[in-house]
């Protein structure tokens, strides 16, 4: 897969989104670094919002705190903004969910449009992308990781690694 065609397709589905001039907001750590390439790659003005969604995530109690927990910025007020939520990959739809969470706890944005960079299967949770940048399919046991930031990359990888 070529991430940088991959990252394409998804500044290119975000200009469809152009007329409502949405917020970007990028999920710690590689939904920021996809959010940043296309926050530069539409030349938007405003700046990019990032949330850290580890006190959301649904299994919080069974993982404990993330040692590499990050600050959310989210630096203009969300209220009636529309906004796209940016990941680098859609797996399970926890994720997603857990960030929606934490937008609500700020405000009620008009609208929230998901762009991912990579789609696999295996969700748990009624999500899709209104962006995508590429799709894979991987067995159960592996897992897709964004390297980066620069370069942008992915590495496949099986449980335990």
């Amino acid at each position: 897969m070529d991430v940088e065609e991959a990252l394409a397709r998804v500044i290119d589905g975000a200009r469809a989104f152009g007329e409502r001039k949405p917020l970007l907001i990028g999920i710690h750590t590689g939904g920021v670094w996809v959010a940043e390439r296309v926050h530069e790659g539409l030349g938007l003005d405003e700046p990019l919002g990032t949330l850290d969604i580890s006190f959301y995530r649904d299994d919080f109690s069974r993982v404990g705190i993330h040692p590499q927990v990050k600050t959310s910025h989210l630096p203009v007020p969300l209220d009636g903004r529309h906004i796209i939520l940016v990941d680098d990959v859609l797996h399970t739809g926890r994720t997603i969910r857990a960030a929606m969470n934490e937008i609500f706890d700020f405000a009620r944005p008009a609208s929230i449009a998901l762009a991912v960079l990579i789609v696999r299967d295996g969700r748990e949770l009624p999500v899709q992308p209104d962006i995508a940048g590429a799709t894979i399919s991987l067995k159960p046991w592996q897992h897709v990781k964004l390297t980066g930031p620069d370069p942008l990359g992915i590495r496949i990888t099986e449980k335990g690694e």
